[in-house]
C-alpha cells in the first residue's frame, strides 16, 4: 500500500495524505503531467476519470469528470496556480463546484526523493471545520482507492 500516513488537522484546515512509491521522482510526477495517465489513477475503481483538458502550468486548467457506476457525472476543474516541474504543483478547485462550500478549496502536491524512491505529499485546504468533517471521509477513501491505481501505473513503465 503506497499511502503510508494520512494527517487531519483541523486547526489548519487541512489534509494532508503521504504516499510512498518505488520509483524515481521523475516518473512520479510524469504520472501527474501526462493527463492519459491520470485518468489511470485519478478517482477510485468505481468512478474512473477522464480528462478532457489538461493545461499543466501556472494560469492553466485541468477539466476532468469521474463516471459513476450507473452512468453518472461529475465534473471538476483545477485552476494551476502554480507548476514547478518535477517537484509541486498548487491548484485551486475550480469553479464546477463554487456553490458547494464542502468541496476542498485547494491542494498542493509536493513530490520528493525518497532513499527507496520518491515520496508524494498532498495537503487539501479546506474553507472549514465542517466541511473538513464533511468531505474527508469520502475523500480519504477515494485516496486509499485510487493510490494502488497509481502505484501499478507506475509498475508498467
Amino acid at each position: 500500500m503506497p499511502i503510508t500516513s494520512v494527517t487531519k488537522e483541523p486547526e489548519k484546515l487541512s489534509l494532508t495524505v503521504v504516499a510512498d512509491f518505488p520509483v524515481p521522482q521523475k516518473r512520479l510526477w510524469e504520472a501527474w503531467e501526462d493527463p492519459r495517465q491520470l485518468e489511470r489513477f485519478w478517482g477510485p475503481p468505481f468512478a474512473p476519470s477522464t480528462f478532457t483538458h489538461h493545461d499543466f502550468r501556472a494560469g492553466g486548467r485541468a477539466e476532468y469528470y469521474l463516471s459513476g457506476p450507473n452512468g453518472e457525472k461529475w465534473a471538476n476543474s483545477w485552476k494551476f496556480t502554480s507548476v514547478n516541474p518535477i517537484d509541486s504543483f498548487e491548484a485551486e478547485d475550480g469553479e464546477d463546484n463554487a456553490d458547494d462550500e464542502n468541496m476542498p478549496t485547494s491542494m498542493t502536491f509536493t513530490f520528493e526523493t525518497t532513499p527507496t524512491g520518491s515520496r508524494m505529499i498532498h495537503v487539501t485546504r479546506f474553507s472549514s471545520v465542517q466541511a473538513m468533517e464533511k468531505t474527508i471521509p469520502g475523500m480519504e477513501e477515494g485516496f486509499r482507492a485510487a493510490m494502488p491505481q497509481l502505484d501499478a501505473l507506475l509498475e508498467t513503465k
